[in-house]
């Protein structure tokens, strides 16, 4: 079971969920990517709900590590402070019936199992205010992972929500 969220739209911890590190250590490397090229690559598996979120659910899964995104990198990003790492996950919640999410330019809807008191899990990153901000001003300039999206949308599925995206009119 997740843990529970105080009021709608607030972020939690997950208090049952262990980090899934794929076997990386947790050591900080001296050396590697740039951060800046480290955070442009968070950048793109960003969703956007009210606020930037970067949907990191399996550390060490090769949906992220294949684009450079790893537990030393992320830690590197903690420690410049802009994400918040948390082992047990993050939850977001409550919703109601339906909520729409961003990633990128395409809108997709999500419809929850039930009428309401519904959570999203988020993964393992939130982004600091600071952070926020980068990811805003980097938003624009990052290009949609396709992989990346059919992964959370099959991950949304699997636990019970319908996910439908929104074609645009031509």
């Amino acid at each position: 079971m997740l843990g529970a969220t105080g009021n709608p739209g607030s972020v939690s911890r997950n208090s049952h969920s262990p980090m899934e590190a794929g076997g990386e250590s947790e050591a900080l490397p001296g050396r590697g990517r740039g951060l800046e090229t480290s955070f442009a690559s968070l950048c793109q598996f960003i969703w956007v709900q009210g606020e930037p979120l970067p949907l990191i659910y399996e550390i060490g899964h090769e949906i992220y590590t294949q684009q450079g995104i790893d537990l030393p990198v992320l830690k590197r990003l903690e420690v410049a402070g802009l994400i918040a790492l948390e082992p047990a996950g993050y939850l977001k919640g409550r919703f109601g019936r339906h909520a729409r999410l961003f990633y990128h330019d395409k809108l997709t809807k999500l419809r929850f199992p039930q009428a309401e008191n519904n959570r999203l899990e988020l993964g393992h990153v939130l982004l600091t205010d600071t952070g926020k901000i980068h990811a805003l001003d980097m938003l624009d300039a990052t290009k949609p992972n396709q992989a990346f999206y059919e992964y959370v949308i099959d991950r949304w599925f699997r636990q019970g929500m319908i996910p439908s995206s929104v074609l645009k009119r031509r």
